[in-house]
């Protein structure tokens, strides 16, 4: 590393990190093993950009997916180098680092991205973006990287086919700006032969190739659907699905009041459960929500609700079932108040016949793909409780779905229709 302000940084990169270092691709991702040393690499690169950025007053940040992991893994590393530097000072309670040149580096972690709103950064180290919300890169620090054209490295190790995967994606295709490295614990010379063996014995072949493989194909530790999420990809059900003018379409809700409301849109023809579109809103009120179903122009035959639709609110008085009725939204069918052990047994029988929508349902796909277990940390087991997370609200939509599917009957007319995925 360059010295700055007459400090040598106590860093001193393998060679497998150096094409990082040196590249000026402006979006990098990095697919690496556990214990290659992603952090203290991403940290570094945040510390020199602070000496080379053009602009006053430069901000760079470093997200985890998490504000207590990212404090966790991150702030101690970050003040081991950067305090090096003279006169750098650091504020332990916005985990925030300060140089004397009026650049800063500060943590964060991407389950609170919308605080982060209003924010600029000249360059973020998104860590682990498998196990983010995606908006938060979409929504809250894309935009953020705008007006001073910052850059963005993205450092992780693979959970499935989600965003992260999307990503890799688009730096393997080679687009404008993007550039990728692969790092597998098996080529990168890192951990020692004996070590890895060890950690295969120990770990089983589907967690080891995930986490030190880096196969994105393994399916997530602790997830609802891993294998059947894998199966819609080898199936190619997850792809370009027409939207039938002929066929009506089901709506499936998750009604959020402090958090997001999702909503699946499917079409049943035969045996096919056709996911033609997803939506997830934030902040918006049932007046506003009502109004994005018109504009898509759907037929609308029905649409599923869960139990709590019917609860009184303090304020007004009235339900939210009589909200949405007086706003035209008819046809509503309220879903069966079955466990939710039920509802994921249900949704596995379904999504056999299921096809998706890869482009319209992304985000929804992305939920279901990370929809977990919760790890009793005490016990060392998976428990029989969902982690609530952002995938949440879509895996919940989905579980409504699933458990009324039988509850009114497709009729001839759908039936009729030809299956687009009989060859």
């Amino acid at each position: 590393m360059p010295k700055l302000l007459h400090a040598e940084i106590p860093y001193s990169p393998r060679s497998i990190w150096q094409s990082f270092h040196d590249s000026n691709a402006r979006f990098r991702v990095v697919v690496a093993h556990r214990r290659a040393g992603k952090t203290v690499a991403g940290l570094n690169e945040l510390i020199r950009a602070c000496f080379r950025c053009p602009h006053p007053n430069p901000h760079f940040a470093y997200i985890g997916p998490f504000l207590g992991q990212a404090k966790d893994t991150t702030w101690a590393y970050l003040k081991r180098f950067a305090s090096a530097v003279p006169g750098t000072t650091f504020n332990e309670s916005e985990l925030r680092c300060d140089f004397p040149n009026g650049a800063r580096i500060r943590v964060y972690g991407a389950d609170n991205h919308p605080a982060l709103r209003g924010h600029y950064f000249d360059g973020v180290v998104c860590d682990e973006f498998g196990d983010w919300d995606s908006a938060a890169w979409l929504e809250t620090i894309r935009p953020a990287l705008a007006d001073r054209k910052g850059w963005a490295a993205f450092p992780g190790t693979p959970r499935g086919r989600n965003a992260f995967y999307d990503l890799r994606e688009r730096a393997r295709r080679g687009e404008a700006g993007w550039q990728l490295w692969e790092l597998k614990a098996s080529e990168s010379g890192i951990l020692p032969e004996s070590e890895l063996a060890d950690a295969l014995k120990d770990m089983g072949q589907t967690a080891y190739d995930r986490e030190f493989e880096i196969s994105f194909d393994a399916p997530v530790e602790g997830a609802y659907y891993g294998r059947e999420m894998a199966q819609l990809v080898t199936d190619k059900r997850i792809r370009a699905v027409p939207v039938d003018p002929l066929v009506t379409v089901d709506t499936a809700w998750d009604l959020g009041i402090d958090d997001a409301t999702a909503i699946w849109f499917v079409q049943d023809v035969g045996r096919e459960r056709r996911l033609i579109d997803y939506l997830e809103v934030t902040g918006e009120g049932l007046p506003d929500i009502v109004r994005r179903l018109e504009e898509k122009n759907y037929r609308y035959r029905r649409h599923i609700l869960p139990q709590d639709v019917q609860v009184r609110e303090l304020g007004t008085g009235k339900s939210r079932i009589e909200t949405l009725r007086s706003l035209g939204l008819n046809a509503i069918d309220i879903a069966p108040n079955l466990s939710v052990s039920d509802g994921i047994n249900a949704v596995r029988l379904m999504l056999g016949q299921c096809w998706f929508d890869e482009e319209r349902c992304a985000r929804g796909l992305d939920a279901l793909r990370q929809y977990r277990r919760v790890w009793d940390d005490k016990r060392k087991v998976w428990s029989d409780l969902p982690f609530h997370d952002w995938a949440s609200h879509a895996a919940d939509a989905m579980r409504y779905l699933a458990l009324t599917r039988n509850r009114v009957s497709l009729g001839p007319r759908n039936l009729s229709i030809p299956n687009f995925g009989v060859v």
